[in-house]
């Protein structure tokens, strides 16, 4: 008996990774049979890129070429898609008749919701792979060394995986997809009010607070400053203070939306 006391505890975080790959491999199928919403989340940030650098490129003066100044708030964008397709992902699961069977395997809130943000994590890397391809290709030139190219992608994905489990969380609290499907405003509004496409210093003086202390300004300057070669600052300490911060509440809200939701 004391020899199954003692192995028991040990099966129950064996049995919760077990549960979460099984539904990180199940997030990741499902992107993939998505085809519109994969294309959409992978080509249209480029469209934006594009959009922006020939464009209005030419009308706006950032001090540096407008390719260099724009890529990290096109990234941003890049993550506001791939979250909004998440949270619709999860609202379908909470609404369609799915959940029940998942509720009858005791698979736990974590498990389910690790599943669909791996799989946005996953699809916004690709999404930011083909947005630095492209910039690449229309002149984008990066001075950034290993360490500051290693410090860029951390917190990048961090950012990834912070707002992919918030957009999680809008799910399990949407009543419906479509209204899941409103969260795509609120993420890709973030990026527009911040220093992503223009300086802040141009915009009008009401909206400089908001833009500067908003998340998405320290995550896009530590990032810009980083590939640039440049000094960072406070600015990295923000972003991942942010980042972590917004993970958090996340992981404890949606864990509380579920139970709420299946009554567990």
């Amino acid at each position: 008996m004391s020899e199954i006391a003692l192995t028991l505890p040990a099966a129950r975080p064996s049995a919760a990774l077990r549960d979460a790959g099984i539904m990180i491999v199940r997030g990741v199928r499902l992107s993939a049979r998505n085809t519109d919403a994969l294309i959409t989340s992978l080509v249209l940030p480029i469209m934006m890129m594009v959009l922006f650098v020939y464009l209005f490129g030419g009308a706006i003066n950032t001090g540096t070429k407008y390719v260099t100044y724009v890529v990290p708030g096109v990234i941003m964008l890049c993550a506001g898609f791939g979250s909004a397709t998440t949270a619709v992902s999860v609202s379908q699961d909470m609404t369609g008749g799915i959940i029940d069977r998942f509720r009858s395997m005791d698979i736990s809130a974590r498990a389910l919701v690790a599943g669909h943000v791996v799989a946005s994590v996953v699809r916004n890397a690709a999404s930011t792979t083909l947005v630095f391809g492209v910039a690449l290709a229309i002149g984008y030139r990066p001075h950034a060394n290993l360490v500051e190219w290693l410090a860029a992608i951390g917190i990048l994905l961090l950012f990834m995986l912070a707002v992919s489990w918030f957009a999680a969380m809008v799910g399990l609290m949407a009543s419906s997809p479509e209204a899941a499907n409103g969260f795509t405003f609120f993420v890709m509004f973030l990026p527009y009010a911040s220093s992503a496409f223009v300086p802040i210093d141009t915009m009008p003086s009401w909206l400089h607070g908001f833009a500067v202390h908003q998340p998405c300004t320290p995550i896009i300057e530590s990032i810009r400053s980083l590939l640039a070669g440049q000094p960072v600052g406070s600015n990295a300490a923000v972003a991942i203070a942010w980042c972590v911060g917004i993970l958090a509440v996340s992981v404890v809200a949606s864990t509380v939306a579920f139970r709420r939701r299946t009554g567990n």
